[in-house]
């Protein structure tokens, strides 16, 4: 391979090689555009890149060296006089590789769908191996920092998708110190007391708040009934994540009510075709239908809501079992009284027939419409519940998680699931729409977030309302080289999610491994463009980001207050960074709502303006004195010494500091 008389000057370039960019030094590249793109670096021509890709085979050229040492990364592919002049160089004898160990999860299995035989290669002493076959300890994975750049050195290209082969390889480019350009805060998780029972809630809220989650969607179904321990648990939850700037949701999972309603009330139970009471997986269904389960459920839900400091609540999965629909009696609702009943005078027969001596594909269609009529009508008035508690609580958000039924279009007949009619809410009602992956569609890849919004976008006008829900979990289809998505295939599905959809929502909090809490709010960001206009660095996104940034900041000019020690927070649309002489004014660390503006106004005053949904969160790095909410001095609520919680929608905010 010869490479660009470009790169000579690469050292020279100043400003735009702090730029994001990465090349490929060939005409085949491979998924290495996948795979980087996946937490913010972007491609450009090699006369502008920092970090560049020699793939297999790619010429040897002293000048490496030496670009290396003065800031460039390289990440060299398999076998290549290159390679072999940086000091990988190849032995006489191949290893079978089908399965690996990497250093960011020893104990997880790594295992290739196909095994491969490659070369063994002896690597340079000041190199750290990362990830080897998982018998002889052959390296395939492996690098060093040289000066103020670094080599990484793969043994094989990583794979179609770019995370077939090597999970981790972006973790380990950021060992190396490579860091990702781009960050948000807009995450959402799901989370359940049952898994962190007996932790540290401070210690995971500041956890949570560094991997970008601004909201975590709590299970309320374990707080339904007071109980002073459970409660007192919550309310420190709580009042964690809010000093943390995280919001939290009452997350509901009707017609699961509670382990006790079911308990309490087995003549409410639904039931299966099979006539058996619905315990299906985890959740044990009551019969909404029954007008006193309503009821005592929805008063139930008034209660729950009142008594926390809830900022949103999150009405989710609210149809019927199962996923195999009427093959299988033992899991199909509903089949209680109340619903055979109603069917059996709207169409004249019990549908419990379709389970006898009644299978004609005319019967079957018509009671799974009205399956599909019947949950739109319990969504509907469920959503009706929920705003009249906003009456009284004007900041509460709402959020409706909706099983996907476009992609996979046999989910609708197989779950009762309609996503037009729930959407058809939007008009009188404001929610978040979030959509779930169904399970039939989580092996396939990031490709299909685009695929997903643009179906949506056809059903509604309210785009800006569409989130999208990824369960990050075992899957049950044959999945390789993970059987859960993590690495380089959790960002890449991140990353697409959030450059198609207003929110991302993670199933769930526990579920996500260690190696990749630090990359999560990288993945996340979706920038459209960042390019260096002389001394300034332009960056444009949709949603606002956070540019990497060390020291003071002036954005389009200005100094700039919201910015934290690492990070300079900017709002949607393009916006100017540069190096600014000093800072004066206090600052804005952290908002969890979408910045509009902001600017010190003096040494003890800064101003800035939001939109929010829910309540805003905004983290000051110093005390708060005195504050003015659309020009009118307000009281509000504080979760800390400088943590203050700020009303829902767009509002003008002014805060004068001590």
């Amino acid at each position: 391979m010869r490479l660009p008389a470009s790169l000579v000057l690469f050292c020279a370039l100043g400003a735009a090689a702090e730029l994001p960019y990465f090349s490929v030094l060939s005409d085949d590249v491979g998924a290495w555009p996948e795979i980087l793109s996946a937490v913010g670096f972007q491609a450009k021509p090699a006369g502008l890149a920092h970090i560049f890709v020699a793939r297999a085979g790619a010429a040897g050229s002293s000048e490496w060296a030496a670009r290396v040492e003065g800031g460039a990364v390289l990440i060299l592919e398999g076998e290549s006089s290159l390679a072999e002049l940086l000091g990988f160089r190849r032995r006489k004898e191949n290893v079978r590789v089908g399965s690996l160990i990497d250093v960011h999860n020893p104990r997880l299995a790594i295992v290739w769908e196909s095994s491969l035989e490659l070369p063994v290669f002896d690597l340079p002493q000041d190199t750290t191996v990362f990830a080897k076959e998982r018998w002889t300890g052959a390296p395939m994975i492996a690098g060093a920092r040289r000066g103020g750049g670094a080599v990484l050195w793969v043994a094989v290209p990583p794979g179609e998708r770019g995370y077939e082969r090597f999970p981790y390889l972006l973790q380990a480019l950021c060992d190396l110190g490579v860091e990702p350009p781009f960050r948000t805060t807009g995450l959402w998780a799901f989370f359940d007391s049952g898994y962190r029972a007996r932790v540290d809630l401070d210690y995971f809220a500041r956890r949570w708040r560094r991997a970008g989650i601004a909201a975590l969607h709590v299970a309320a179904w374990h707080f339904y009934e007071p109980s002073q321990g459970s409660d007192g648990y919550l309310k420190k939850l709580i009042e964690a994540c809010h000093r943390e700037g995280i919001l939290v949701y009452a997350w509901l999972e009707l017609p699961h009510v509670s382990e006790q309603f079911w308990k309490e009330h087995p003549a409410w139970r639904e039931k299966t075709a099979a006539q058996q009471d619905a315990a299906l997986d985890w959740r044990k269904l009551m019969n909404l239908t029954n007008r006193e389960c309503f009821t005592a459920a929805a008063d139930g839900v008034r209660q729950l809501l009142a008594r926390f400091d809830w900022d949103g609540v999150n009405l989710a999965e609210l149809y019927f079992e199962s996923l195999e629909g009427v093959g299988n009696p033992l899991r199909f609702t509903p089949m209680n009284d109340e619903v055979r009943k109603l069917f059996q005078a709207e169409r004249g027969f019990d549908p419990i027939e379709l389970f006898g001596s009644r299978k004609d594909a005319a019967s079957v269609a018509a009671f799974l419409g009205f399956r599909r009529d019947l949950a739109a009508r319990i969504e509907e008035e469920w959503v009706g519940v929920l705003e009249s508690v906003r009456r009284t609580r004007p900041d509460l958000d709402l959020v409706l998680t909706h099983v996907d039924d476009r992609f996979d279009k046999d989910i609708s007949d197989a779950i009762g699931a309609d996503a037009s009619r729930a959407l058809a809410l939007l008009e009188k009602s404001n929610f978040t729409f979030l959509i779930e992956d169904p399970a039939t569609v989580w092996h396939l890849g990031a490709e299909r977030y685009k695929a997903i919004a643009e179906s949506y976008h056809r059903l509604t006008s309210h785009r800006d309302k569409l989130g999208i829900d990824l369960n990050v979990v075992d899957r049950y289809q044959n999945v390789y080289p993970t059987k859960q998505q993590t690495g380089t295939e959790l960002f890449q599905l991140v990353h697409e999610a959030g450059a198609n959809f207003q929110h991302v929502a993670l199933y769930f909090e526990n579920s996500l491994l260690a190696p990749d809490w630090r990359l999560l709010p990288m993945a996340a960001a979706a920038v459209i463009r960042a390019e260096s206009v002389g001394r300034k660095t332009v960056v444009e996104s949709a949603r606002g980001v956070g540019v990497h940034w060390k020291g003071p900041a002036l954005v389009d000019g200005q100094m700039w207050p919201a910015a934290d020690d690492e990070t300079v927070w900017l709002p949607g649309g393009a916006h100017s960074v540069e190096h600014a002489s000093s800072q004066s004014g206090p600052r804005l660390l952290h908002l969890n709502g979408e910045l509009r503006s902001a600017r010190v106004v003096d040494v003890k005053t800064l101003e800035f303006s939001y939109r929010s949904t829910s309540r805003a969160i905004a983290l000051l790095d110093r005390r708060l004195q005195k504050i003015q909410i659309d020009g009118t001095e307000a009281s509000v609520s504080m979760a800390g010494n400088a943590t203050v919680l700020l009303p829902r929608g767009q509002h003008l905010v002014s805060i004068i500091t001590e």
